[in-house]
């Protein structure tokens, strides 16, 4: 166990920065202040692997040189939409895709290779995995970062994943704690109210998190959401509320291990001068981290507000030290985990389990005009359309990712041609797309988030009635098919990543059966 470092309230904050390298008042916090650790950030802080390794060790030798311990280094990689880490990385296709194939022991090779992947390049604690349950099909921050609906399938593939990631060394992080799946706004922007009520809850959100925490996942993140069968309020969220975090997490649950928040800068939250409010009853509930942004003054007021409630008595110091305790025992932890080599990263046997999930995570629901699998001439003409990747929350990283269903067809076929329409195509869109489409042999159409996107539906279900033999594919969320009740041919791959739009044209070529399953009540 590491000593603790006389400045007690440091140790409370995750902080994040803007660079390839730690900036000068990084080092400077490091030097004169006790610390948890940092978050890195796809858009603030990665180029490659390399790169990133680099910059963990600096930080690293930073903390040595100035007598603490060594640091929490964390990253959102949950694979799917959601990749902190990448070019470079492997990019698994994510939980739903996982939840789709229904199988723990894959389920657990994907967790180890991404941890694997971080730890060669100095990250110790991964923000996954999802243990929310998609059950509102119209959950605007969810989706695929879910495994599925079902609070068993949820439970299994969330212990699995947890049991891969932490034997390569890397902490799993349950999220959102207990459970947000109903939500119907982002708490980016505002704050979900969980109306169920307790017997709901035992049946449906809190199974999975009961199986993470026996399963020995070393954090937990809070959710931004109020939850009134735990608290008796709709007034602030369960973040800050010590019924949630203390007595239903720790006493009931059993859990251990370290609770950190969701980021700090959230709607659900209060911004600006009042956040520090939220922030000392968080500390209060018994939160132990505080995950903070990269804006260097909230970064200090949030310091000065918890040192001055310190020693003021308002966290009690006896409290304080046993929050402390859980965090160096995280520390001893992760530091006694090997270092892989950087070219784990990225390797060939990672790059064939991608392929595999891929491959196993492809669903047919529908192919009542018995076009698969495809048998086409030679000439024929395949016209690839998909709507260009945009970051649909803010917790995405979709518009990293270069469209590749029509590279992925041509693998198959060489006639293809490419058709990449704006997410929201409006009236001249469709109209022109009908017209240029309507002389194709084949139309391969897929839909990012058609099932809340009104005019992706509106151009689908019209180029649907050229006539032409249409394959229709959901790339995120599988709801797509209620909104396009005339499709004859649809299927799902969970993810646009390269690896999922390669096995998508595979499967439609005849190379594989898909043998996917929905993970969730899809037409609903």
């Amino acid at each position: 166990m590491f000593s603790a470092h006389q400045d007690l309230i440091g140790y409370k904050f995750m902080l994040a920065f803007d660079g390839r390298m730690p900036p000068p008042r990084i080092l400077d916090w490091i030097a004169r202040r006790s610390l948890g650790g940092f978050t890195l950030f796809r858009p603030l802080n990665y180029d490659d692997p390399g790169q990133i390794r680099e910059m963990t060790a600096a930080l690293q030798h930073a903390a040595r040189a100035s007598g603490q311990a060594p640091l929490l280094i964390a990253t959102d990689q949950e694979g799917g939409q959601l990749a902190a880490m990448g070019e470079g990385t492997t990019q698994f296709a994510g939980n739903m895709a996982l939840g789709a194939t229904r199988d723990p022991e894959l389920t657990r090779r994907v967790g180890r290779a991404i941890g694997l992947e971080l730890a060669a390049m100095g990250v110790n604690v991964n923000y996954a995995p999802v243990l929310d349950l998609n059950t509102n099909p119209r959950n605007p921050s969810l989706g695929i970062r879910a495994f599925g609906d079902e609070p068993t399938l949820a439970a299994t593939l969330g212990a699995a994943f947890i049991e891969g990631l932490q034997s390569a060394g890397v902490a799993a992080t349950m999220k959102h704690f207990p459970g947000k799946g109903e939500a119907a706004v982002d708490s980016h922007y505002s704050m979900p109210v969980i109306a169920h009520d307790r017997t709901r809850l035992e049946a449906i959100e809190f199974p999975p998190f009961k199986a993470a925490i026996a399963a020995g996942a070393r954090l937990l993140m809070t959710g931004h959401f109020a939850i009134p069968a735990l608290t008796g309020t709709t007034a602030y969220p369960a973040t800050v509320a010590r019924r949630v975090m203390t007595d239903f997490a720790r006493g009931e649950m059993g859990f251990e291990g370290v609770i950190i928040t969701d980021a700090l800068d959230m709607g659900a939250i209060t911004q600006g001068a009042g956040q520090i409010i939220d922030v000392i009853a968080a500390v209060r509930a018994g939160v132990d981290l505080m995950l903070n942004k990269d804006d260097p003054d909230t970064q200090e007021r949030l310091y000065a507000g918890l040192h001055l409630a310190h020693t003021r008595e308002l966290i009690d110091d006896a409290h304080l030290r046993s929050s402390v305790e859980r965090i160096l025992e995280l520390k001893a932890w992760v530091t006694a985990q090997p270092q892989p080599e950087l070219d784990t990263v990225g390797c060939a046997e990672h790059r064939a389990l991608e392929a595999e999930l891929a491959r196993r995570s492809i669903t047919l629901l529908r192919d009542t005009a018995g076009l698969l699998p495809l048998r086409l001439a030679a000439g024929a003409r395949i016209a690839a359309i998909m709507p260009e990747p945009v970051d649909l929350t803010p917790a995405d990283t979709s518009s990293t990712i270069r469209p590749h269903l029509a590279a992925a067809l041509r693998a198959h076929h060489a006639n293809v041609d490419e058709f990449i329409i704006e997410p929201d195509p409006g009236h001249d869109t469709i109209a022109a797309l009908r017209e240029r489409l309507a002389d194709y042999d084949l139309l391969v159409l897929g839909t990012i988030n058609a099932s809340m996107r009104p005019e992706q539906a509106a151009l689908a279900n019209e180029l649907l009635q050229l006539g032409v033999p249409t394959v229709t594919v959901a790339m995120r969320t599988p709801y797509d098919l209620a909104v396009l009740p005339s499709t004859t041919t649809h299927l799902c791959t969970y993810s646009i990543q390269p690896a999922s739009l390669d096995a998508l044209a595979a499967a439609l070529f005849g190379e594989f059966t898909p043998g996917g399953r929905l993970p969730v009540k899809a037409t609903e």
